[in-house]
């Protein structure tokens, strides 16, 4: 009965941090959708060859224009360093390509308070100089010789994408004209980016509720208090900078998922500097090291993961004093306000609002292939996210038909039951052959006598 109960209050408060964060996510989706729409992007690779500082500017500005995802960004970095580009830009692009875009923001400014959305920006920022430092330090030629060759030499390999079963978003193709920008076409191509992006994190999403639920009103105050050891100044703020990224490695949360999750920590005890070294961690998250192990092998997932960890730490701690010094520091009363319930207010109309604008991204989406004049995208079979078919990473084209992919994982998903179902019925057919053979031996008898 206990059980029952804790259950109940954990699913409403998941519920209700889903509630306040509704028109937000629509809002910051949407707007993804229309800046990977109409941003072009179809010559980053040959931009991003050194590590200069110019380079470093222009790869956290292609990240910010490019889906939050991060399983996309590990697999968008992966293409861009065996296209040519330097891995330490490579890696900055993946960073602010989860911590800089405009749909995280979003959901830190309703769901936490501005604080959190400038410290987003700040420590996006401050991370990125700190893997400008110290990353020709740890990945010398040598070695980013060494990843390159592992993946295979840039330009005599085809492009391709995650090995994991989530998605990527596609490269956004050339500049649209003024007139085609107001077609139908055209935003209904932005409306399928919005929805595929939010199918590719709708598993992300869920989880981050319901763990930030549990966590917000199964786990006792307690065991914050001993993880967290509040009240020990500069030691505190150190230990919870520190904590807060191995948190995320273990929640196996990532992107925006993991902001409830990081309400409830707020909410639970842990300092600002800790929140937002947990928030800039989703790119350590324990599937994410896995897929860096398989991109490029162990010595160099050790040193990402160490790198990662020591900017996302020392981000959330500088930002963290900052604040302190400039007594703009946040109370974590705010993340309280999720337990009130639901009322008539400002977010209950901008809901009713934005669920309109969803449905209307939603129709565009589903008439994408009639509106458009031109067959410039294709849908993955599998996970049937849109993928420019210009720069699809996967492809099969055969006889039998063309298919795009929006990764490599999902290529060979589909190759699998490919091979499942010709295996069925080969072995259909061999069991139809098989019954035939025995009907065929059962009737001998009777066909003697009739002969």
């Amino acid at each position: 009965m206990f059980f029952v109960d804790d259950l109940g209050r954990s699913l409403r408060e998941s519920g209700l941090m889903a509630w306040e964060t509704f028109w937000p996510i629509v809002l910051g989706f949407g707007l993804s959708g229309v800046i990977q729409r109409f941003v072009p992007r179809e010559t980053m690779e040959a931009k991003l060859g050194r590590h200069s500082p110019k380079n470093l500017v222009r790869a956290s500005g292609y990240g910010v224009v490019s889906s939050s995802c991060s399983y996309a960004a590990s697999a968008m970095t992966k293409s861009l360093f065996q296209k040519g580009a330097d891995f330490i830009a490579a890696l900055v692009f993946m960073i602010a390509s989860t911590n800089l875009v405009v749909e995280l923001g979003i959901v830190l400014l309703v769901l936490l308070g501005w604080q959190f959305l400038i410290g987003q920006i700040l420590g996006g920022v401050v991370m990125i100089v700190i893997i400008a430092l110290i990353g020709p330090v740890l990945f010398s030629k040598n070695l980013s010789g060494e990843i390159r060759n592992r993946l295979g030499k840039a330009g005599h390999e085809p492009y391709d994408g995650a090995t994991s079963s989530h998605c990527e978003s596609p490269i956004v193709g050339t500049k649209p004209t003024q007139s085609e920008s107001r077609t139908l076409a055209a935003w209904s191509d932005a409306s399928a980016y919005a929805i595929s992006d939010l199918k590719m994190l709708r598993k992300e999403l869920v989880v981050g509720y319901v763990v930030a639920g549990i966590l917000a009103t199964a786990v006792p105050s307690g065991f914050w208090r001993a993880l967290f050891i509040p009240g020990r100044g500069l030691f505190t703020s150190i230990e919870n900078a520190l904590v807060g990224p191995l948190i995320a490695v273990i929640s196996f949360v990532c992107s925006i998922g993991n902001v409830p999750l990081a309400a409830s920590l707020w909410k639970g005890g842990i300092s600002y500097g800790g929140v937002m070294s947990f928030v800039f961690a989703d790119l350590i998250a324990f599937p994410l090291l896995a897929i860096y192990r398989k991109y490029y092998g162990i010595k160099a997932t050790a040193r990402i993961f160490v790198m990662f960890w020591l900017a996302m730490s020392l981000s959330g701690f500088v930002i963290g004093e900052l604040f302190q010094l400039g007594h703009v520091m946040p109370s974590n009363s705010q993340a309280v306000m999720i337990a009130r319930g639901f009322s008539w207010n400002y977010t209950s109309y901008l809901n009713i609002i934005f669920l309109l604008i969803f449905v209307a991204l939603y129709i565009l989406y589903r008439n994408q292939s009639r509106l458009s004049q031109q067959s410039n995208f294709a849908i993955d079979p599998i996970c049937k996210m849109q993928v420019s078919i210009s720069n699809a990473p996967a492809s099969i084209l055969g006889a039998s038909g063309d298919y795009y992919f929006c990764s490599d994982g999902c290529k060979e998903r589909f190759q699998t039951k490919m091979m499942q179902t010709e295996s069925i019925d080969h072995g259909d057919s061999q069991e139809t052959g098989k019954t035939r053979q025995k009907d065929k031996t059962r009737h001998l008898p009777i066909l003697n006598n009739l002969e």
